[in-house]
């Protein structure tokens, strides 16, 4: 490589960017003593050139170099004291890639010498290694961010007609039988006129996609695939396993052809820990260039890492470095890559400070005051697992959150456990116990039955028991409370008998969520009765157990899936579910009904004795919108009820949508009539007059 001109260049934007003559690579860290800028071949294989970066403004080191262009392979070398009991971790020897890498070059290999340490040693991390790093990590590119929209228009979608759909890019398209198979595991493939297709048939307004960050699902030397993604390297680069073309163009078509179609993409963002672990981790980026910076250290010893996420170290959003890398990345993949909202992974561990969950943290703060985000969706997983962890219903108006309780009191109602009445009847009109407060909207609850982590819908009525033996740790990972029932016998192959017992239950379920107050979330493959074969946490099963298995649907999952398409349409045909303001009980002005009605079998409203009835089994609710009455009856119970319809004098067509026990055929329906409500079963009736 010939000599480059260089000059001083500027601090922001940080990263590498191409201004049509030459790039400007900027990078912070405030504990460096030197950086070098290393400049590597096509292929990632040869360094060429080394370039000693000697502007440092606040800790922000930059340089310009002339004639460098997109494509161009870089990464850094960070000096600095190597004392690991200070938390200083600095190691020259490292290949570290540029944080705000927009694109990343090659596999990462997991070899002894991406360790800022030597695994050799009996002194483990206090060791130093001088092995050079740079054969076996990733580089990074410089690119160039043009492209076109084509006047692309987001869908804006109002929560409270949103209707959320979780997909993993691989798992989903893996085995889709109209994707080309060259596509299939690819960004492109969710492009595919067939997906689209399929996607809009069934009605769901928004996909959230599992990490698409940077996180190298293979990783050699490692007993475990990182198949979901929650491992990430970098928060601004895309996986590159998921780029058909290697162009991170593959991403923007795929958003712009959702956008066409009228969907949202969000995106699942893991901000609060990274790939390179605890003090044993690998050094490939943040612990490499100033690891007392971007990692959250143990109070009492700084060479080791305060941990609230399960997997290492916590980063350190407090720190405003760290915290404008966050939300630089997040407005990159707003403005840059045209996506419509983010679901934040273990979003408690993002608001604490010193260590503590805050209400009003920076992160919050810098949330709720950005104005590229206050037009995009923002969902919390108000969880994490450091102390005083569970944090539901504690983030700020504007934020939704996953609501568990929901998932949970849902799945022990239809179990048939006793005490469920008072707790279920608060999470499917809302949950205002939990979110009734700041102004918030109804929408803020985001209701689900299953998620990626957990049983799926088919296992959570065929499995009583987890069945994780694949990841190779004696069934001990995943959770053990799943409140599940397999209907008499454990396992897939079971009698028609058994068969028919589970496809009512799933409908129960599904019927359940669709027909509940808040922003509802489906999980891929759920909707044709998919199976993960009793695992609850496939989160290294990269093969058939996580795939979608379009060519093996079964007679029910067809069935299941047009009734779960007809839920969707019915949900999104009925304004009622558009409500955005939580109810009060309260008799609508110029009408004769409430807003919201809880009934008994015997026809009359609940009273504090009948929520005080530990054995009840079943109840029903009625709901006012607009001229248009609700009436939904659930019933778990192992028996048929005769049930007393509520006395509704003026109510002219009574029309049932829903019946999840294909038995509910009363002679008449109206105001008083008595009517027998099949066992274990969902009835929902449209009231017009």
């Amino acid at each position: 490589m010939k000599d480059i001109k260089t000059k001083k260049g500027f601090c922001y934007p940080l990263g590498s960017t191409f201004d049509g003559q030459g790039t400007n690579f900027s990078i912070f860290s405030a504990h460096a003593t030197k950086i070098e800028l290393c400049l590597f071949d096509i292929q990632g294989k040869k360094e060429l050139k080394r370039i000693e970066i000697l502007e440092n403004e606040c800790g922000i080191w930059h340089v310009y170099l002339e004639g460098i262009k997109p494509g161009q392979l870089y990464g850094y070398r960070v000096y600095g004291p190597y004392k690991p009991q200070e938390g200083k971790r600095f190691n020259e020897h490292k290949l570290l890639i540029d944080p705000y890498a927009k694109k990343l070059y090659g596999e990462l290999i997991w070899h002894k010498a991406i360790f800022g340490y030597d695994t050799d040693s009996p002194e483990q991390d206090l060791s130093f290694s001088k092995l050079d790093s740079a054969p076996y990590v990733p580089k990074s590119v410089v690119v160039d961010d043009t492209f076109d929209w084509q006047n692309d228009e987001r869908p804006h979608i109002p929560f409270e007609k949103t209707v959320i759909y979780e997909l993993h890019t691989k798992g989903f398209t893996a085995l889709f039988p109209k994707v080309p198979s060259n596509l299939r595991g690819k960004f492109e493939a969710l492009s595919d006129k067939s997906i689209q297709t399929y996607l809009k048939w069934l009605g769901v307004t928004s996909v959230e996609l599992l990490p698409v960050h940077a996180f190298f699902p293979h990783q050699k030397g490692r007993d475990r695939v990182n198949y979901w993604g929650y491992e990430t390297l970098s928060f601004f680069a895309l996986e590159n396993s998921y780029l058909s073309r290697d162009s991170i163009d593959d991403f923007k078509s795929m958003v712009k052809t959702f956008h066409e179609n009228g969907k949202e993409v969000i995106l699942d963002v893991v901000y609060n820990h990274t790939i390179e672990g605890n003090h044993l981790g690998p050094t490939l980026c943040y612990r490499g260039i100033d690891n007392e910076t971007y990692y959250t250290l143990d109070k009492t010893n700084k060479r080791f890492y305060y941990d609230s996420t399960g997997c290492g170290a916590s980063f350190n959003v407090q720190n405003v470095n760290v915290l404008t890398l966050i939300m630089d990345s997040l407005r990159y993949f707003v403005k840059q890559m045209h996506v419509d909202g983010f679901r934040f992974d273990l979003a408690t561990s993002l608001g604490r400070e010193k260590t503590e969950f805050r209400y009003n943290s920076a992160f919050v703060r810098a949330l709720r005051q950005d104005e590229t985000l206050r037009d995009v969706k923002l969902i919390a997983e108000p969880w994490d697992v450091g102390m005083g962890g569970y944090q539901i219903g504690a983030f700020a108006p504007g934020i939704a959150e996953w609501n568990d309780r929901f998932r949970d009191v849902v799945r022990r109602f239809w179990r048939s456990d006793e005490r469920q009445i008072g707790e279920l009847a608060s999470r499917i009109s809302g949950s205002s116990d939990i979110f009734g407060y700041n102004n918030r909207n109804m929408w803020t609850s985001v209701n689900f039955i299953t998620a990626h982590d957990g049983f799926c819908l088919r296992d959570l009525v065929s499995f009583e028991k987890k069945h994780n033996e694949a990841n190779g740790e004696d069934n001990k990972d995943g959770s053990n409370d799943n409140y599940s029932s397999n209907s008499g016998q454990e396992g897939l192959i079971v009698s028609q008998e058994i068969k028919t017992k589970r496809l009512k239950r799933a409908k129960n379920l599904m019927a359940t969520l669709l027909l509940s107050f808040g922003t509802p979330m489906i999980v891929q493959g759920d909707e044709f009765f998919n199976t993960q074969f009793g695992s609850n946490n496939p989160y290294a099963q990269d093969n058939i157990i996580s795939y979608l298995a379009w060519d093996a649907i079964e007679k029910e999952g067809y069935e299941f899936i047009c009734f779960v398409r007809r839920l969707i349409k019915l949900r999104q045909h009925l304004k009622i579910f558009e409500r955005t303001r939580f109810f009060k009980g309260h008799q609508e002005k110029n009408t004769h009904y409430k807003d919201l009605a809880w009934y008994t079998e015997k026809g009359h409203e609940f009273t504090a004795h009948d929520w005080q009835e530990h054995s009840r089994k079943a109840l029903s609710y009625l709901v006012y919108e607009k001229d248009t009455l609700l009436y939904v009856v659930l019933n778990a119970s192992d028996q048929e009820i005769s049930w007393k319809m509520p006395p509704l004098k003026k109510a002219k067509k009574w029309e049932v949508l829903i019946d999840t026990s294909d038995s509910f055929s009363p002679s008449k329906l109206q105001g008083s009539a008595v009517v027998n409500i099949p066992a274990q079963s969902v009835i929902a009736i449209k009231i017009t007059g």
